[in-house]
């Protein structure tokens, strides 16, 4: 055990996760590959977290960060903010959503606090409807609209939440359906749900699911939920935490896919925009946004430095199409993948977008998860220099993988290969 370890084990808590079995310190990274403490390089797959979206070092974004801190780090929102100011107006832009208001927070789960404070005052209503297997962060309310057991520590919840299905496409229920048999189905039970209780405030839910396992429903599904939501004048909260700024390729947003009842009122966004600074935040309607009656700040949500940040890493995300980028590099990547699992008795399903592959795994010759193997492959690919994520929900086992979007074909068979030793040597 490393002093740094057994340090850690001192002073934090039991239940905070730690990867692998001899746990490794990040000192730095470059591009796409980070280094450990040892001095050992690793081709990055995951991102801190999905975080790192463009590159680490971007060298765009740490100028912005060393001239802006240079100057001043933090005034708070009681000020005016001209880098706050300015990612709004280019948040809103991208948004998809007409007269659309910006709030600033520190990360996803804060974003998701916001949303449902929105949505139940804008509708006066606590009950909230929420996708089987999702995740939305870890506060008190975020935990009580969460699916996803592992992730929920109580059920304790000021709010009442009722799951829907939808958000695994291969299991449960409707598994066995067509995909046009599959979202009526859905529909169907949205609508007898709906039928039993008093009309809730909003939908909240992840376009593709991220710590589920990056599991997602046929392309559709939430237009056809919206169309009944806005029969009832029910809300729908695109939590965009893990799916925002292109990382799926095919759309800049994910609820783009489910595009065709027009855009959801409101956008949770985190993670990515900021490429590992703290930066979250929420996208409503004018209306929506306005809706609170009393006052309120944000200490950190906002401040400079991370404001100058995320502006100059959407900027370059932008302008060099990093979006097309991770429809190409990872489509092929994905291929590359689905060409391995198909020989290994181990793995039931390689599905993702763009940069966004989940690698589900199970016990051969089953349909049950497989923990163990998932965490041999975990600990077999960081032996072999790539470092992937996990993740899954009830009896699932799933290899998370979202490197930055700026993932060259190179480093995509370079780790496809690391990958492909490290299921062999498991399975």
């Amino acid at each position: 055990m490393t002093d740094l370890y057994a340090r850690h084990r001192r002073v934090l808590p039991d239940w905070l996760a730690l990867y692998y079995d001899d746990p490794i310190e990040i000192s730095h990274g470059e591009g796409r590959y980070v280094w450990d403490s040892a001095g050992r390089r690793y081709l990055d797959f995951f991102g801190g977290i999905l975080t790192t979206l463009t590159a680490h070092a971007l060298p765009e974004v740490t100028k912005a960060v060393s001239e802006q801190a240079a100057r001043i780090i933090h005034s708070s929102t009681l000020y005016l903010n001209r880098p706050m100011v300015e990612l709004a107006e280019r948040v809103a832009q991208v948004s998809g959503i007409p007269d659309a208001r910006v709030f600033f927070t520190t990360s996803g789960t804060e974003a998701n606090d916001t949303a449902l404070l929105l949505a139940t005052t804008y509708r006066r209503s606590n009950t909230l409807l929420a996708m089987r297997n999702s995740y939305h962060g870890r506060s008190f309310s975020a935990i009580g609209i969460t699916g996803n057991r592992a992730w929920s520590p109580t059920s304790l919840s000021p709010l009442q939440t009722l799951y829907v299905h939808g958000g695994v496409r291969t299991r449960g229920p409707f598994a066995h359906l067509d995909d046009r048999a599959f979202v009526d189905a859905c529909v169907a039970d949205l609508k007898d749900l709906l039928g039993h209780t008093r009309p809730p405030a909003a939908l909240i839910a992840e376009p593709v699911q991220g710590v589920g396992g990056f599991t997602s429903p046929p392309d559709g599904l939430y237009a056809a939920f919206r169309q009944v939501l806005r029969d009832h004048g029910i809300l729908w909260i695109a939590d965009e935490v893990q799916t925002g700024w292109g990382r799926t390729g095919d759309h800049f947003w994910g609820w783009q896919a489910h595009a065709r009842s027009g855009p959801p009122d409101i956008v949770t966004f985190a993670k990515g925009i900021g490429n590992g600074m703290s930066v979250g935040g929420v996208i409503a309607r004018a209306e929506i946004m306005n809706c609170l009656d009393a006052q309120s700040i944000s200490t950190f949500g906002g401040t400079q430095v991370t404001m100058v940040a995320a502006l100059a890493n959407l900027t370059h995300l932008l302008e060099h199409d990093l979006q097309g980028n991770a429809r190409r590099v990872g489509g092929l990547l994905i291929e590359r993948l689905r060409a391995v699992g198909a020989q290994l008795p181990g793995v039931r399903e390689v599905r993702g977008r763009g940069l966004m592959i989940g690698v589900e795994l199970v016990r051969p010759g089953t349909d049950e998860a497989d923990p163990q193997a998932l965490a041999a492959v975990l600990e077999a690919a960081r032996e072999g220099g790539l470092l992937i994520g996990k993740g899954g929900g009830h009896d699932t086992s799933a290899l998370r993988i979202t490197p930055p979007l700026s993932l060259t074909v190179a480093e995509a068979e370079e780790g496809a290969a690391i990958l492909e030793h490290a299921l062999r040597s498991t399975y």
